[in-house]
């Protein structure tokens, strides 16, 4: 690859500097670590560097990054998930739900019960309620139908709702 022209390059490095924040936000959703959030956004960026010469609609550059960012995490999560093994002296204990309460925030809950979900779970979650996105507009990020988005999704919260236990927004009244 022989690199960007010097306009190219300057309207990439205005865009970096105009999302960074934002995607750095979001990747945090995804991942729950700062580090790996930036490692996220890093690769994001790099992906959309490779093809911005070839990028048309500017305007959209939100949604394409967004999408990028989201395919990268779950195909990181499914070729790590069978290779990273972390290895402990002593099995850890498991805490009630009314413990963790007491120990952390709401934030860190949310975040523990959202990495109980899959890859492509938690990407369908952070796209369809964190983005707000259509039941359409995400079957086309993830490349699949509307019908799997809705019917994942439900799965989804589902074992969100069970490992709040009641806990949140997610509490299912009768």
């Amino acid at each position: 690859m022989n690199g960007l022209d010097k306009a190219h390059e300057e309207g990439f490095a205005r865009y970096v500097a105009d999302a960074r924040p934002t995607l750095r936000r979001n990747a945090f959703v995804l991942v729950g670590d700062w580090y790996a959030a930036d490692d996220l956004v890093q690769q994001t960026l790099i992906t959309v560097y490779r093809r911005w010469e070839r990028l048309d609609r500017r305007d959209a550059l939100s949604a394409y990054a967004r999408t990028v960012m989201v395919r990268l995490f779950i195909d990181e999560r499914r070729r790590h998930r069978w290779t990273r093994e972390l290895l402990h002296d002593s099995l850890p204990e498991l805490a009630t739900m009314e413990q963790e309460l007491e120990k952390v925030g709401d934030r860190l809950v949310l975040l523990k019960a959202l990495s109980a979900l899959t890859p492509r779970q938690r990407g369908l979650v952070y796209l369809r309620y964190w983005e707000d996105l259509s039941t359409e507009d995400v079957a086309q990020i993830m490349d699949c139908s509307a019908a799997t988005v809705r019917g994942s999704t439900s799965r989804a919260l589902r074992v969100l709702r069970e490992r709040l236990g009641g806990f949140g927004p997610l509490r299912h009244e009768t």
